[in-house]
């Protein structure tokens, strides 16, 4: 019984390690997604960093994407910077796959 309770066990941690990964690779995607965001907006140094920690609280309103589209765009628009959704979405994939690589090289 006891390898059964240590498969379990193994089972749950790395889970829970697969888990946590995939919450680290989110929020630096969002936080590239603000940083390149803000590039669009004009916006340099601190104020560039404060507007990726904004997109990056965002994605915590409601679960999926969402949130964290809904204001990136809505920014955009309010600065009339061309953006469309699909353009929005397509960069954020681009952006996952350079947050993952990041994340896993640290």
């Amino acid at each position: 019984m006891t390898t059964f309770n240590d498969r379990e066990k193994a089972f749950e941690d790395k889970y829970k390690h697969d888990q946590d990964l995939q919450f680290k690779v989110e929020v630096r995607r969002n936080k590239l997604l603000g940083l390149w965001a803000a590039e669009l907006l004009g916006l340099q140094g601190a104020e560039a960093e404060a507007y990726a920690k904004e997109v990056v609280s965002a994605d915590f309103e409601e679960p999926g994407d969402a949130d964290l589209v809904r204001k990136v765009l809505a920014d955009l628009s309010a600065k009339q910077v061309d953006m469309t959704e699909h353009h929005l979405r397509k960069k954020m994939e681009e952006l996952q796959v350079e947050a993952k690589h990041q994340v896993m090289t640290e």
